[in-house]
């Protein structure tokens, strides 16, 4: 958590008041209706299927977050592989606390998982590569920094975290400016006035845009979108090192190792995010 910059305590309270705000209101009468206010009790998080865990952190700062007499005993890592059957962690201390915090992380954790499960997957059939897996920002509003969190423990790369944070020239850009030398240079002025240390990548949709790119100059990173491998492969011959390649769009399972064999360096897959099954995961007492 501490490498990734939008995660901080700040982002990470302000997620949990709002979900339990969602979740909890006013009061979770079921509990505190039915159970005895000083009840004490025990539960025990139980993953269902195998995977690889992610949100065992978020998960331990919500308990305590929400109530911080409550015990947390963490016996796993994020990004670890599991199998069915395996504890993730036990939570002891109020049972109201509890059953009212039990909704919020597992619904925070099974999606976690599922992206990690999905990441650390398509990672290892590229593994013979130089590509790396990363993200997109098809991501789910306002849990996007917990997808992007879940990303990472599953052994991908974030892309940019938002429109604030790096450039990306996408083809509307470049026809709404006139062509990819005035969405470059137009931006390069921009940022020079507004002192803003900017990476910008541009979307390319076919080899004149790529050379294009080359010969402007400007640019920090080339992005080849939907293009055929045969395409791709002449991008990277053409581009020779110089820039560093993405591949995108029309990604799947089927072709994302032929993707990765042409040479570029990343791949973004936005499916990884806005495509992905959660996985099985539980809170029970004992």
């Amino acid at each position: 958590m501490k490498n990734l910059p939008y995660l901080s305590k700040k982002s990470l309270d302000d997620f949990i008041q709002l979900a339990i705000l969602e979740d909890v209101g006013p009061g979770d009468y079921s509990s505190l209706g039915s159970i005895p206010k000083n009840q004490a009790g025990k539960a025990k998080l139980i993953i269902k299927e195998n995977g690889v865990v992610a949100g065992l952190e978020l998960a331990k700062v919500i308990f305590e977050t929400y109530d911080p007499s409550l015990k947390v005993t963490v016996l796993l890592e994020d990004g670890d592989d599991v199998k069915t059957g395996d504890l993730g962690l036990i939570v002891e201390g109020s049972a109201i606390s509890i059953l009212s915090t039990e909704r919020l992380v597992l619904n925070c954790m099974q999606r976690m998982s599922g992206i990690a499960t999905k990441t650390r997957h398509l990672s290892k059939m590229i593994s013979h590569t130089k590509a790396r897996l990363m993200d997109t920002r098809k991501t789910t509003p306002n849990f996007r920094m917990m997808e992007k969190w879940a990303v990472v423990l599953g052994g991908g790369l974030n892309h940019r975290y938002a429109l604030y944070d790096m450039v990306m020239l996408k083809d509307n850009h470049v026809d709404f400016a006139g062509g990819v030398s005035n969405a470059i240079n137009n931006t390069r002025k921009f940022l020079n006035e507004k002192q803003l240390d900017l990476k910008i990548e541009v979307e390319t949709r076919n080899l004149d845009e790529v050379q294009e790119v080359i010969d402007n100059g400007g640019a920090d990173i080339i992005m080849l979108d939907n293009m055929d491998y045969a395409t791709m492969r002449k991008a990277v011959e053409m581009v020779n090192g110089r820039y560093p390649l993405e591949a995108s769009g029309g990604i799947t399972e089927d072709n994302l190792v032929e993707v990765a064999e042409c040479g570029v360096d990343y791949i973004s897959v936005g499916a990884l995010t806005h495509q992905v099954k959660s996985l099985d995961i539980s809170l029970k007492a004992f």
